[in-house]
């Protein structure tokens, strides 16, 4: 081997650790950028709005994401749940959403933009306690008109698969439901509405 075929080497050995040296550059200096595009925690403690992913969603299953510190329940609703909900009117302290907190997009029988899905705070309205998820039918410790629901084991309060408040129990109003709106039909936004959102893009 001669002096000129080391030098090739050597000037192909730098080059290659030069380039790769300049790509890790690109990603580390990318990172700080792209990061900053997401809200920071701090921002989401104080209503910053988040995007979920609701695509792995099985029908009758639920899952809990936070906003502003406080859980914010997503449950995919089965046919049958959402027939269920029209046939509890009159077990329930507010039906039509009259006296809770929602967004007017919200304030119907399944307190929903879409039926299929329930967006919900999981706080208890009574005194802010965090209510269990009892999606079964009629269990005995709840009773034979129970078609699945909130069951909030502070002080027995209760709340069907819309957020909506039995008669009888401690709590007055309704689960609230948060400012949200869908990105397309896998994507939530909470914490936001589609119109602050068209808004702040204009």
């Amino acid at each position: 081997m001669n002096v000129n075929d080391v030098n090739k080497d050597r000037r192909r050995f730098f080059l290659m650790a030069t380039s790769v040296m300049g790509g890790v550059g690109t990603v580390a200096a990318l990172v700080p950028f792209i990061s900053s595009m997401q809200p920071s925690a701090k921002d989401q403690a104080v209503g910053a709005p988040i995007e979920v992913d609701i695509s792995k969603l099985e029908p009758g299953q639920m899952m809990t994401v936070e906003w502003r510190g406080k859980p914010v329940w997503i449950l995919r609703r089965t046919k049958e749940i959402i027939d269920n909900l029209g046939t509890l009117n009159d077990v329930l302290r507010d039906p039509k959403s009259e006296s809770s907190t929602q967004p007017t997009y919200a304030a119907n029988q399944h307190r929903s933009i879409n039926p299929e899905y329930l967006v919900v705070i999981g706080v208890c309205t009574h005194l802010g306690c965090a209510p269990i998820f009892r999606p079964d039918l009629a269990p005995l410790d709840l009773g034979p008109i129970w078609k699945g629901g909130f069951f909030c084991p502070c002080h027995g309060s209760r709340f069907d698969l819309a957020g909506r408040v039995f008669e009888g129990v401690p709590a007055l109003l309704n689960l609230e439901v948060p400012p949200y709106y869908y990105l397309d039909k896998t994507r939530i936004i909470v914490g936001q509405d589609l119109t602050d959102s068209s808004s702040k893009n204009n």
